[in-house]
C-alpha cells in the first residue's frame, strides 16, 4: 500500500469553504481536490464521514451511525444541476458565520432543501428508479435498520433509543412492522437522503482516483450508545436488560487530560463478536472501503486491549484493560478482503503487545511532531531523527492546535529551545510551522500528511477539536481569500525537494 514516500493534506470536508455554511461535496470540494494536485500532494485525509448531532457536539466521532454519509454535505447546486431544486431555492444564504459552522443553522437550511428536493424526487418518479433500488439493495445490511431507527427517534422525540416504549426499545417485530408503515414516508426520505450523499461523495471519489489522490478514511474505534448500531444489535454490546451499558469506553490519563478521557461509549462483546465471525466489523470495513481508498482505525489500542470504566463513573480514571481477540479478528477479515488498506492510530500510552499486533499485521502508525520536542527529546521515538519507515508523520492531528498555536500556548520554554537548537534557527511563532512542515515532508517515514491550517500557519483559533472538551469543537471552517498561489508553489517545491 505504502511503497512510495508520499504526502498530503488533513482537511475534514466540513471544514471546506461553501456558501451555505458548511463544507460539503461540491465545487469547492472539487477546488481542494485540484489544490491537492497542483501542489503535488497524493492524499487526501477527511476523517469520519458520519452524521453529527449538535446535542452531544457535533463530533463524527459520536455518531447515530457507523454507516451513513451526513445529509449536511449534501450540496444544493448539485441538486439544481439534478432538477430537484429550483434556482429560488438556492438562492445564498449569506447570514451564515465566515469562518465557523452554525450547526443548528445549517441543520435547517439544509434539512429544508433536501426535502423539497425529495418531494420532486418522488413526483417525477425517481423512487423507482433502477439506481435508487440498486443503492437500497446494495446498503440494506445498514440502511434499513438505520433508516427505521431514525425515523422513530424523530417521532418520539426522546433523547435516546434506551427510552423509548418498551416494544420499541427491545424491537418487538410486530411494533416495527407498525412502525415502517406509519412512518414509511420519513423512511423513504432517509434513504433519498443516504443515496444522493453516497452519489455525490463518490463523484468526489472518482475525480481524485482521476487525479491520482488518495481517500484516506477514518473509522472511531466506538459507536454511540444512541446509535441504529447498537439499538439493532444489542447482543453485539455489553449491554444490561434495559439497553443500558454496564461499563463504557475510555483510556487512562494520557497528553490530553490528567484524569483520562471519559468516551462513555459501549464495550463490545468480543466473544459474541467471534462467535458471529466479526459479521458486523467486515460489515464496517466493506462500507469504508466504498468510501475511502485507506482506513485509519483511530485509537487502534483498543482492538488490542481496550479500557472498561464502570458506566456510574464521571472520570476514566478506575477502569481496567481487557483483552480482544485482535488476531482472530484480522485473520477474519484478511479470509474476507484479503491485505486491508489500514492505518493504526497509534498515540498515546503504547504497550508492547499494541506493537507486536501492529508489526505482526504489517500496520503503519502514526508520528507527530508536536509530542517530540520534550526533555527526552535524543530518544523520543516522535523526534525525527528515530522516525522508522512504516509510519505516517503529521506536525498535528485534528486533536492538536495548530503548530502556531502550540508554539504560542502549549509548549515550554524547553521545548522551543530545542526545536530552535535542532534547526539551527530562531524559531518563532511566525516561522514553526513551516520548519514543522520541512521536518514532516524531510521524515524517512513513507508518508507525511499536514494538516492545512499548518499549511497556512493559523493560529490555534483555527484548532479543530480539543479532546477534552465536550462541546465548541468541529466547528473551524477554511475562509476563500486564505488559499493562494503563493502557497501552493511554496508547498510543491518543498513536496519535490524531499522526494514525495
Amino acid at each position: 500500500m505504502f511503497t512510495e514516500r508520499k504526502s498530503g493534506i488533513l482537511m475534514p470536508v466540513a471544514s471546506l469553504p461553501s456558501r451555505w455554511g458548511i463544507g460539503d461535496f461540491g465545487s469547492e470540494a472539487g477546488a481542494f481536490v485540484d489544490f491537492l494536485k497542483r501542489s503535488c500532494q497524493k492524499y487526501w485525509q477527511i476523517l469520519p464521514l458520519s452524521v453529527t448531532d449538535p446535542a452531544i457536539g457535533n463530533s463524527p466521532y459520536n455518531s447515530p451511525s457507523a454507516f451513513a454519509i451526513n445529509p449536511l454535505y449534501i450540496n444544493p447546486e448539485l441538486l439544481f444541476q439534478d432538477g430537484l431544486l429550483d434556482q429560488d431555492n438556492i438562492e445564498p444564504f449569506n447570514d451564515t458565520p465566515v469562518g465557523r459552522i452554525d450547526y443548528e443553522q445549517v441543520g435547517k437550511i439544509k434539512n429544508n432543501l433536501n426535502t423539497i428536493a425529495y418531494e420532486k424526487f418522488k413526483r417525477e418518479g425517481r423512487d423507482t428508479s433502477t439506481i435508487f433500488k440498486d443503492f437500497c439493495e446494495k446498503n440494506d445490511y445498514w440502511l434499513d435498520d438505520y433508516c427505521l431507527f431514525y425515523s422513530i427517534k424523530q417521532k418520539l422525540n426522546l433523547q435516546t433509543w434506551i427510552q423509548w416504549p418498551v416494544e420499541l426499545r427491545d424491537r418487538d417485530e410486530n411494533a416495527l412492522s407498525k412502525a415502517r408503515e406509519e412512518l414509511s414516508d420519513t423512511i423513504l426520505f432517509q434513504k433519498f437522503v443516504q443515496f444522493t450523499a453516497d452519489t455525490q461523495w463518490q463523484s468526489i471519489r472518482k475525480l481524485c482516483q482521476q487525479e491520482g489522490i488518495g481517500l484516506i478514511g477514518d473509522i472511531p474505534i466506538y459507536v454511540s450508545l444512541d446509535s441504529s448500531d447498537v439499538w439493532s444489535n444489542r447482543r453485539l454490546y455489553q449491554l444490561d436488560r434495559n439497553g443500558s451499558p454496564i461499563e463504557v469506553s475510555g483510556v487512562p490519563p494520557d497528553y490530553f487530560s490528567a484524569t483520562g478521557q471519559l468516551w462513555g461509549n459501549p464495550l463490545y462483546d468480543w466473544e459474541r463478536m467471534e462467535q458471529e465471525d466479526f459479521d458486523w466489523w467486515k460489515q464496517r470495513i466493506y462500507r469504508n472501503l466504498d468510501l475511502c481508498d485507506i482506513i485509519r482505525i483511530d485509537h487502534f489500542r483498543g482492538l488490542v486491549q481496550y479500557w472498561a470504566v464502570p458506566s456510574e463513573n464521571d472520570n476514566a480514571l478506575d477502569g481496567r484493560w481487557r483483552d480482544v481477540p485482535v488476531r482472530k479478528l484480522f485473520r477474519s477479515m484478511a479470509d474476507r478482503f484479503g491485505d486491508l488498506p489500514l492505518i493504526a492510530e497509534n498515540l498515546g500510552i503504547i504497550t508492547e503487545d499494541v506493537t507486536e499486533v501492529m508489526e505482526y499485521l504489517g500496520l503503519p502508525g502514526m508520528l507527530v511532531l508536536q509530542f517530540a520536542f520534550s526533555e527526552d527529546f535524543p530518544t523520543n521515538p516522535y523526534a525525527p531523527h528515530n522516525h522508522t519507515r512504516n509510519n505516517l508523520v503529521y506536525t498535528g492531528t485534528h486533536d492538536n492546535t495548530t503548530v502556531k498555536g502550540w508554539f504560542k500556548e502549549e509548549s515550554t520554554e524547553s521545548a522551543k529551545n530545542i526545536l530552535s537548537r535542532y534547526t539551527g534557527k530562531d524559531i518563532t511563532e511566525e516561522n514553526a510551522a513551516i520548519e514543522m512542515i520541512r521536518m514532516a515532508l524531510q521524515s524517512v517515514a513513507h508518508t507525511s500528511i499536514i494538516p492545512l491550517q499548518d499549511i497556512l500557519n493559523l493560529d490555534g483559533n483555527a484548532r479543530i477539536n480539543t479532546p477534552s472538551r465536550r462541546f465548541q469543537n468541529w466547528e473551524w471552517r477554511l475562509e476563500d481569500d486564505l488559499m493562494n498561489d503563493n502557497i501552493i508553489e511554496r508547498l510543491r517545491e518543498m513536496t519535490l525537494l524531499a522526494g514525495r
